[in-house]
């Protein structure tokens, strides 16, 4: 069967190291859309934070965020997929991370909140080639506690960034261990990104899937990292760039080239068109 429904992962995969789209990446996804495949970022990002550069590519018009707590129609806005954390489970998780420091961020119905203190304190932490991105997506509040009581019901992940590894596994093991129920993945080095019980990537691919009327074996995922994880399990195609973690690699069907190599550009020209 043909594939019909193509989720990108974004840093790492579809950007090269210096967060660039390549012509021939750029190339290739223009190239899908064109045949009637759809293709969107699938992304730990908010949808505030997907950049413009994916999403002014004509044709896109969905976009999986947040590792699939929301997965947005771009052009009503209608939220197709909504599984935030219950208040509960959010209070629970940011008592926990509270005793480890570290640059914590709240997604909350889209948009991306931390602390003034934690965004000018912490941005050392954040790797040099996604601190514009940090700089101009991060709302800063003056009490997050209070941010998460006000959105009670559209808490989509927290996403915290260690100084050092030691630290965000300490933190790692706390959170599991006070909040077994929660998804616990990481995307980039030092970090850890909490969803609700049963959240992720995978879910959210395959619930778009659904509602597009596509089976399994229509769908390729494309990715890297641990938050890619599911999705590459989920899809009927799961592609792991070459880059990848171990155990992305591990659980891929195929494993393509790496994101500064036109990995993406080379699965879609192999497999989609």
């Amino acid at each position: 069967m043909q594939i019909r429904l193509i989720a990108l992962d974004l840093d790492g995969t579809v950007f090269n190291d210096q967060k660039e789209i390549t012509p021939r990446t750029l190339e290739a996804i223009r190239a899908a859309l064109q045949k009637g495949i759809t293709v969107l970022p699938a992304t730990g990002r908010t949808v505030t934070g997907v950049p413009k550069a994916f999403l002014e590519i004509p044709g896109v018009r969905y976009a999986l965020t947040s590792n699939g707590a929301s997965v947005v129609d771009l052009q009503t806005g209608e939220k197709l997929v909504s599984l935030p954390f219950d208040m509960e489970q959010a209070e629970r998780a940011f008592d926990v991370l509270e005793d480890y420091g570290g640059m914590l961020s709240i997604f909350i119905d889209g948009e991306s909140y931390t602390t003034t203190a934690n965004a000018q304190d912490s941005l050392s932490m954040v790797p040099e080639n996604l601190r514009e991105y940090f700089r101009s997506t991060r709302n800063e509040v003056p009490d997050m506690h209070a941010m998460m009581e006000a959105h009670p019901r559209e808490i989509e992940k927290f996403s915290i960034l260690y100084p050092n590894e030691a630290q965000r596994d300490a933190a790692w093991q706390a959170v599991a261990k006070a909040c077994p129920q929660l998804e616990i993945t990481s995307s980039i080095e030092r970090n850890m990104e909490l969803n609700a019980p049963g959240v992720s990537k995978g879910r959210g691919l395959m619930a778009l899937a659904e509602r597009l009327g596509l089976a399994r074996d229509q769908v390729m995922a494309v990715g890297d990292s641990g938050n890619d994880l599911t999705m590459l399990e989920a899809a009927g195609l799961g592609v792991a760039m070459g880059n990848a973690t171990r155990e992305v690699r591990h659980a891929a069907d195929v494993i393509t080239a790496d994101n500064n190599h036109d990995g993406v550009a080379e699965a879609i020209e192999k497999y989609a068109l």
